[in-house]
């Protein structure tokens, strides 16, 4: 009898702990769209340490420790924006490294954003000031664009100055910087030369990153066709694909053999809305021929949050309401985003990853959008965050899905003192 009593004790103790709920969070009866696993249907998601711990069908509630119900709402990877403006706190007036910039967290979760790419506000010269600043204070996941100008994007005569454009030295810090520096970017250029350009090629050629073109003035001898079909490289990723600045269509309407020449060759087209680079007379003939972007973007500084573009959802919805499907809208903002930055890590809800998560609202009814000039357009569809997990941890919950009732949670007698507010 002695020698059973450890065995028996033994049995109990593996009993209670098989008993444990093997999750701490499961997102219950959504239906999940996952492009980049070819996911699409009701399922639930369940959470542990802070990672995706399983994607299935029917998931009992009872081997969570917390269940949210989020039936009729969609769970998507967290979205992923790679052209943001995020070098804040630098006092610099007027500038995209300074006063033009948000820091990221006040603006990513409450529409489902997990990781964002700051798309060239810092170059050589002070990307560790940006790094420490933003990027290590951020629970945003932060990746950046590199510029090619040193100083980065200070605005006026300091984005135009060639001699700062330094291949050499932009290549060198990318690649100390390996796991945050995503691409090389190159924006603004007023002159008429492809210097801006080459060199930022050149240096995406030396760190083996792609480029991001944002490519300021057009010249009769410095044109968009020449940068699509001449000067970028298979990867390389052309934004403001809307804005006006180039050719879309012909005189009749229909869209020019050069841009889809240039995506077969591998060149990427990212949105990049922004404050003044999404038109509705260029997106809407340009989409309804097929003309999409790889990548939806929000281009988020100062001005845009509080324009048409206002945040990473309304600006899916906008091309959501353009006709193109649901799957491929959530492709373009995750999946889509990752292989441009060649981070295969984030944009998918697959077991092991970090669970970076979006439980979002499709509403249907009639609402107004506008583009970068005021110009409005009725659409019949609306996307709305609900919910964003960053590593498995509730960031943004817009009605309370992940709370407890509040007659229950002060029922508790450990809740009923009220702590004095800080």
């Amino acid at each position: 009898m002695k020698q059973l009593c450890p065995l028996i004790g033994l049995l109990v103790f593996t009993a209670v702990l098989s008993a444990q709920p093997r999750y701490d969070l499961l997102l219950k009866g959504g239906r999940v769209i996952d492009p980049g696993n070819g996911i699409d249907g009701v399922m639930d998601v369940a959470i542990a340490s802070g990672r995706i711990a399983r994607v299935a069908a029917a998931i009992a509630r009872t081997e969570a420790k917390q269940v949210v119900d989020v039936s009729g709402l969609l769970v998507t990877p967290g979205l992923v924006d790679i052209h943001v403006h995020a070098y804040a706190g630098t006092g610099m007036r007027g500038a995209y490294s300074g006063d033009n910039s948000l820091y990221p967290d006040g603006f990513t979760f409450r529409s489902g954003v997990t990781t964002v790419v700051d798309a060239g506000g810092a170059g050589w010269r002070n990307f560790a000031d940006f790094k420490d600043r933003v990027i290590d204070r951020s629970k945003t996941r932060v990746f950046a664009m590199l510029n090619i100008v040193g100083r980065g994007m200070g605005g006026g005569a300091i984005e135009q100055n060639k001699e700062d454009m330094d291949a050499a030295a932009t290549a060198k810090v990318a690649k100390q910087y390996p796991e945050i520096i995503v691409a090389i970017k190159t924006a603004h250029f007023d002159g008429p030369e492809w210097v801006a350009v080459d060199r930022a090629v050149e240096a995406g050629r030396m760190a083996n990153l792609p480029v991001m073109v944002d490519f300021g003035t057009p010249w009769p001898n410095r044109n968009f066709e020449q940068l699509i079909g001449e000067h970028l490289r298979p990867g390389d990723i052309s934004t403001h694909m809307y804005q006006g600045l180039q050719p879309l269509v012909d005189d009749n309407g229909k869209l020019l053999p050069y841009l889809l020449e240039g995506r077969k060759r591998g060149v990427r087209f990212d949105l990049g809305h922004g404050g003044g680079s999404f038109l509705w007379n260029e997106a809407a003939p340009a989409i309804r021929q097929g003309w999409v972007p790889d990548t939806i973007s929000t281009d988020l500084h100062a001005s845009s949050v509080n324009a048409g573009m206002k945040d990473m959802t309304t600006t899916m919805s906008k091309v959501l309401s353009l006709g193109v499907s649901l799957l491929e809208v959530i492709r373009m903002s995750t999946v889509n985003s990752a292989v441009s930055i060649r981070r295969p890590g984030v944009g998918r809800l697959s077991p092991g990853a970090g669970a970076d998560i979006a439980v979002l609202r499709l509403d249907n009814g009639q609402f107004g959008y506008q583009d970068a000039r005021g110009a409005r357009f009725m659409g019949k569809q609306k996307l709305v965050c609900e919910m964003t997990l960053r590593d498995g941890k509730v960031v943004w919950d817009l009605n309370g899905r992940a709370g407890e009732d509040w007659e229950k949670f002060y029922a508790r007698p450990e809740n009923r003192r009220v702590r004095p507010s800080r």
